[in-house]
């Protein structure tokens, strides 16, 4: 066995160059990747904002009124067209770029660990669409329900109004994707680090109270300064990291069951060897 993975190891190896040709080889297909995806999303530039903007104006009809979007310099909607053709290619080309990850980094490990990691190369952009969606589905409708609250009819006084900036309404909605996004990738993060052995179930526990704060200050800087916004990240955020605790002690209890067949295998041939 042990023979088994020298040779491995040796299947592996290559000059230091050759791994630096092969860095340039996966960044170039990034790059690719994203260009093309840029100028396709750029074409469809309009129709993936109003796709962004959909919550805002459901809520908005809800309301009631004329309602609308304005932009303030004469460049803010072309620059905002190619801000969302960006931020789309960059969503879309997630999942390239890991697998473009995955390829550069798993010529390095064991047959064993390319099966092990496998799932992580999986799960992590489906949980990074997760995290994206969650925010788009569920905080994007309330959060735009508690900020038009504060609006005030003419009845009331002098009346306040929305009238949302397009650049600035596309800013705070890639800030909260892509805050979701991230988020969604704790399990993942945490159990590569309990196979590291770096970090166990037992510590996490004994540190929660720790995650539960560090939860609101990750929060309140990947989130605009209002509390609903870091409240919205900060409750999935100490959610994940409760499932997170459940896949380390997974793990744990993956790699217990292994070091006692092992052991059961080696007391087998120095058994045997004694016969």
């Amino acid at each position: 066995m042990r023979q088994d993975k020298e040779e491995d190891i040796d299947a592996s190896r290559m000059p230091l160059m050759d791994h630096l040709i092969e860095l340039r080889r996966r960044l170039i297909w990034c790059i690719l990747g994203v260009v093309v995806l840029f100028f396709i999303c750029y074409w469809l530039s309009p129709h993936i904002y109003q796709f962004l903007v959909k919550p805002l104006a459901d809520v908005l009809h809800e309301k009631g009124g004329d309602r609308r979007m304005i932009f303030t310099a004469l460049h803010e909607a072309f620059f905002t067209y190619v801000k969302v053709a960006f931020f789309a290619a960059m969503f879309l080309a997630f999942p390239l770029i890991a697998t473009q990850l995955w390829k550069f980094v798993a010529p390095g490990l064991y047959k064993n660990e390319r099966r092990a990691f496998l799932p992580f190369l999986i799960a992590t952009p489906l949980l990074f669409f997760a995290g994206g969606a969650m925010a788009y589905y569920v905080v994007f409708p309330r959060a735009w329900h508690f900020f038009l609250g504060f609006e005030m009819t003419s009845e009331q006084g002098l009346p306040i109004q929305l009238d949302a900036k397009v650049d600035q309404y596309l800013s705070l909605v890639m800030q909260l994707i892509f805050a979701f996004g991230l988020c969604f990738q704790m399990p993942v993060a945490m159990t590569l680090l309990a196979r590291a052995g770096l970090l166990s179930s037992q510590t996490m526990r004994e540190k929660r109270r720790y995650a539960i704060v560090a939860a609101f200050i990750f929060a309140a800087v990947l989130t605009p300064p209002d509390i609903f916004s870091q409240v919205s990240l900060a409750i999935p955020t100490i959610l994940l990291y409760e499932i997170s605790i459940w896949c380390v002690r997974m793990v744990e209890k993956s790699q217990e069951k292994a070091a006692r067949e092992s052991e059961a295998a080696v007391k087998a041939e120095e058994e045997g060897a004694k016969r």
